[in-house]
C-alpha cells in the first residue's frame, strides 16, 4: 500500500540534533518528513527518496537548524530604529522613547510589527516573545504572515487598574490564537513602574488562569542598587515576595542579578527563563552582562534574545548568540566557556523553554512543530569548515539563512519573503514618522526614575 504523501520533505541536508543528554550534534545526508506542520521523522536522504511529499524542498550542501527564538523583543519599536543614539539609559527613555510612544498609533504598531517580523523571518526566527502595547495589532500580524509569537500586553502601575485588567483581557483573548501559534502572557513593565501590589494581583491573575509572566527585572546593576538603597531589596526579591517567582516567569535582561538574587532564583528553577540581550548593554555601556554560567547551573534557561530595534537596532538573533559566546568567555575569562556547541544549545532548546514551548519547538525530531530553517554555508565568510558548531556561531550571518519554515508552511525561500511586503509596509510606515517622531507635545507615556 503506497503511503500517503507527506505535506514536506527537505533533502538532502546535514540536520542539527540533540541526543539524550541534550548534547548538540550533526547528522548528515539527512532528510526531514514534515506531517500536519509536525517533524514526522529524520531519515536519511536515500530513504526520503522513496517517500511522497506534496512539496519537496532540496537543501543539498545546506544545515538544518531549529527555527530561532528571539525570547525577548518589542517588535513595532523598529519604527524608532536609530532615533535615541549614544545616550545613558535614563535620557534614552525620558527624553526620545517615552515621548515618542505616546504618539503610538494601533496603526503605527501593526506596520512597525509587520516590519519586525519581515527581519526577523529574513534572520532566521520563526518565534518571538513580545511584550509593547496595542497587542491586538501584533496578533494580527503574526496570523497573517504565519509566525509563531509569545505575546503580553505591556501595562503599569500609573494606568491604574485598568492596565492590568487589558493585559489579562489580551491574554485570554488571544490564547491559542492564528492555529495555535500564538501564545500569550501577562506583561508588567517592570518592579519600578509597576507597585507591589500591583505585582501581587499579576501572580495571583496568572495562577488563576493558568498564564505565565514576562517582565523586565534587574536590567542592570543600577537599578538592584537603586532598590536596594530605596527599599532593602533587589529587584529579584520584589518578584518573591509579590509571587510573581511562584509563576511561570520570563525575566527580561537580568544584568543585574546579584549574588544575592541566586537563592531565591533557585527556588523558582523550573519556573523561571532569563532573556539576554546583550548588544544593546554594550550599547548602553552597563557594566555586567547577564550572568548565563551561574543561571545555568541553577538550571535556569537562558534564552537569546535582541530587545527592540530603538535600543539594539536589529533582530538579529544571531548576532546575539555569538555576542553572547564571545561575551561569556571575557567575562569568566574563561575560553572554554561558551563553547560553539552551548551557545547553540542556548539558540534552540533553551530559548524555546524561555517562551514555554520546550516541549513543541527549539529540536529537529519527531513530534515537534515543523519551525525549521536552511543556512548555507557556501560563502567565502563559512570556508573551509573544519567545526560545523563553530562555523555556525562565528562564522555564519542571518543572510546565510536562505529558507524559514513555521509549522511546515514556508514563510522565505531562497531569501524572498513570501508572506510580507516590505516595500509597501516601508512606504506606509515613512508616511506616519511626521506625527510619530513629534515631542513637541511634552508628554511621556512613564518616568524612568529607578
Amino acid at each position: 500500500m503506497t503511503p500517503s504523501p507527506a505535506g514536506l520533505i527537505i533533502s538532502p541536508c546535514t540536520v542539527l540534533t540533540h541526543d539524550d543528554q541534550e548534547r548538540v550534534g550533526f547528522t548528515q545526508d539527512a532528510a526531514i518528513v514534515v506531517r500536519d506542520g509536525v517533524v514526522e521523522s529524520v531519515t536519511s536522504s536515500a530513504r526520503a527518496a522513496e517517500l511522497p511529499a506534496v512539496e519537496h524542498i532540496d537543501a543539498r550542501g545546506q544545515i538544518a537548524l531549529p527555527g530561532l527564538v528571539n525570547c525577548h523583543t518589542h517588535a513595532p519599536m523598529v519604527a524608532l530604529r536609530g532615533i535615541a543614539e549614544d545616550l545613558p539609559t535614563e535620557e534614552w527613555f525620558n527624553d526620545v522613547v517615552w515621548p515618542i510612544e505616546s504618539n503610538l498609533t494601533e496603526k503605527d504598531v501593526e506596520l512597525g510589527a509587520r516590519l519586525a517580523c519581515a527581519e526577523m523571518i529574513r534572520g532566521g526566527v520563526t518565534c518571538f516573545a513580545d511584550h509593547y502595547f496595542s497587542m491586538d495589532a501584533v496578533a494580527a500580524v503574526v496570523e497573517e504572515c504565519g509566525i509563531r509569537a509569545h505575546l503580553g500586553q505591556a501595562y503599569f502601575s500609573s494606568q491604574g487598574p485598568q492596565g492590568r485588567e487589558d493585559s489579562l483581557e489580551f491574554a485570554l483573548r488571544q490564547r491559542g490564537a492564528a492555529g495555535g501559534r500564538i501564545t500569550t502572557a501577562l506583561a508588567p513593565h517592570a518592579p519600578y513602574t509597576v507597585d507591589d501590589t500591583d505585582l501581587a494581583a499579576t501572580a495571583a491573575l496568572a495562577r488563576e488562569h493558568g498564564l505565565p509572566v514576562h517582565l523586565h527585572a534587574s536590567e542592570n546593576r543600577d537599578q538592584a542598587e537603586a532598590s536596594l538603597a530605596r527599599h532593602g531589596v533587589t529587584p529579584i526579591e520584589v518578584l518573591r515576595r509579590t509571587g510573581i517567582l511562584d509563576t511561570d516567569v520570563l525575566i527580561a535582561h537580568g544584568t543585574g542579578i546579584l549574588d544575592r538574587d541566586l537563592p531565591p532564583l533557585a527556588s523558582a528553577a523550573g519556573r523561571t527563563a532569563v532573556a539576554s540581550a546583550p548588544r544593546g548593554y554594550l550599547k548602553f555601556a552597563w557594566p555586567t552582562t547577564t550572568p548565563v554560567r551561574a543561571l545555568r547551573e541553577l538550571g535556569i534557561p537562558v534564552g537569546l534574545a535582541t530587545d527592540g530595534a530603538a535600543s539594539n537596532n536589529s533582530l538579529d538573533v544571531w548576532e546575539s548568540m555569538a555576542l553572547t559566546a564571545l561575551i561569556q568567555k571575557s567575562t569568566t575569562g574563561d575560553p572554554r566557556w561558551l563553547t560553539s556547541r552551548q551557545a547553540l544549545h542556548h539558540a534552540s532548546l533553551q530559548s524555546a523553554r524561555a517562551v514555554g514551548l520546550g516541549d513543541a519547538v527549539g529540536s529537529i525530531a519527531p513530534g515537534r512543530r515543523a519551525d525549521i530553517i536552511l543556512v548555507d554555508l557556501t560563502g567565502p565568510h563559512t570556508q573551509p569548515v573544519h567545526d560545523l558548531a563553530a562555523t555556525l556561531v562565528h562564522s555564519a550571518r542571518s543572510s546565510d539563512v536562505h529558507t524559514t519554515i513555521v509549522d511546515g508552511r514556508v514563510l522565505m525561500r531562497d531569501r524572498e519573503l513570501l508572506t510580507i511586503d516590505v516595500s509597501a509596509v516601508v512606504r506606509e510606515l515613512g508616511e506616519r514618522m511626521p506625527a510619530l517622531l513629534d515631542r513637541g507635545h511634552g508628554r511621556r507615556i512613564q518616568d524612568y526614575n529607578t
